[in-house]
This record gives C-alpha cells, sequence and structure tokens, in this order.
C-alpha cells in the first residue's frame, strides 16, 4: 500500500472542499487546514495556486470516479453500477447534511476562472459517458442508442443531485434512479437474451 503524501491529501481536501462548499467559496487557507499541511507546501505542489489545485482535484476526482464507473460496468454491468452510483451518492448526502455532491460538478458550474479546470470537468464527464456507453454497446444497443442512454444517465444523476441538495432531500435521486432502472430494462430487453 502506497503512503498518502501532503499533495495527494491536499487534492484529496480540495476535492472534498469543493464539493461541499463550491470552488470560489473554498480558500486555499482552508484546503491546507484540511488537509492538515504546512503553510508553504501548497504552492511548493501547486505553482500555479488555486487554478492548477481545482484543475488537478477535479482531474483526480473524475479519474476516481471513471475507475470506480468502468469497473462496475465491467463486474456488475449497467443496472448494478446505477444503483451502486446513486446508493453511493446518497449516502454521502445524508452524511453531510446535504452539502456534498458530485466531485466533478463544482469545476462545471465555477470553471469561468479555471479553464484549465472546467477542461477537465468535460474530460471526466465525457469519459464516464463514454464507458456507460461502451458498456450499453456491448450487450447489444446500437451506438446511437447507447450514447443517448449514457448523456442520459449522466445528466439525471447530475441533476437530481442538484435537486437533492436544493431540497435537501433524496426523493429526486429516488425517483431518477428509478426511471433510470426502467429505461435501462426496456432499452436492453430483448438484446441481452432476457
Amino acid at each position: 500500500m502506497s503512503r498518502s503524501t501532503a499533495r495527494d491529501d491536499m487534492l484529496r481536501s480540495a476535492a472534498l472542499l469543493f464539493r461541499e462548499r463550491g470552488v470560489e467559496a473554498t480558500s486555499l487557507a482552508d484546503v491546507i487546514e484540511h488537509a492538515g499541511a504546512p503553510r508553504g507546501s501548497i504552492y511548493h505542489h501547486f505553482p500555479r495556486g488555486k487554478p492548477q489545485l481545482v484543475e488537478e482535484a477535479t482531474r483526480t476526482a473524475g479519474a476516481l470516479m471513471g475507475a470506480m464507473i468502468s469497473t462496475g460496468l465491467a463486474n456488475e454491468g449497467p443496472a448494478a453500477t446505477l444503483r451502486a452510483i446513486i446508493g453511493g451518492f446518497r449516502v454521502q448526502l445524508e452524511a453531510t447534511d446535504f452539502t456534498a455532491g458530485c466531485p466533478v460538478a463544482p469545476a462545471a458550474l465555477e470553471g469561468a476562472n479555471s479553464p484549465a479546470a472546467l477542461a477537465a470537468a468535460g474530460e471526466s464527464f465525457t469519459s464516464w459517458e463514454d464507458s456507460i456507453a461502451a458498456s450499453l454497446w456491448q450487450r447489444g444497443l446500437s451506438q446511437d442508442r447507447s450514447r443517448t442512454l449514457a448523456t442520459m444517465v449522466i445528466s439525471s444523476f447530475e441533476g437530481a443531485l442538484i435537486l437533492a441538495k436544493a431540497q435537501r432531500s433524496t426523493v429526486a435521486l429516488d425517483r431518477v434512479e428509478i426511471e433510470l432502472l426502467r429505461w435501462l430494462d426496456v432499452a436492453l430487453d430483448g438484446v441481452d437474451g432476457r
């Protein structure tokens, strides 16, 4: 097992704080304090300052989520992976009193001051869509239908997260999960031997 570094700790702290507070409401001092890192270390590890930290935290969180999606799709299939993603977000929302959302969304929503972070968010969402679309295509759906459903999945749970935070309730996630599972079931009915 690899040892955590101050840089890794700051990236994790940044991603957590960004998803709970937003990018603009999180200062470098907040990240340093949360990570328990020495004051001068932030500019040692992130010489371009906050824009670099936001980009790298977004890229790292996006890759981690992407790996979880890919592994879930390969091992459990689309429906079980969707349940796991939404279930994980549901648990995180409830554990943080509805403050924590998607780790990539803050850069997408507040990326005006960090174009590289905005690009990293876009690349992460595209990667997740590509993984889901590939999984659906491998199960017999056309490429166009696979891509459309993949976009619907990502868009739906991202939107449900925003509603859940604003409404302080998981009802939107619950409803989106039910409908997405129905859509997947109908789309895959007959193409995977069921």
